[in-house]
């Protein structure tokens, strides 16, 4: 699964979906705390590739 980062840059990462899924538990920090403010193109990120995973999941059933 490719993951666009920032300007341009793309993860690509090759699970299963139960590891994306612990991959996006994992950055729900950047969804932004109390402490430090989201910034918009990572949460934009992190959701995006949430909706992927999402759909990855309803494909394999």
């Amino acid at each position: 699964m490719a993951v666009r980062r920032g300007q341009g840059y793309t993860l690509r990462v090759s699970a299963t979906p139960t590891v994306h899924r612990q991959l996006l538990i994992r950055c729900q920090s950047l969804d932004g705390t109390p402490d430090a403010p989201a910034i918009p193109a990572q949460r934009k990120a992190r959701r995006e590739y949430e909706n992927r995973v999402a759909a990855l999941a309803s494909n394999t059933l």
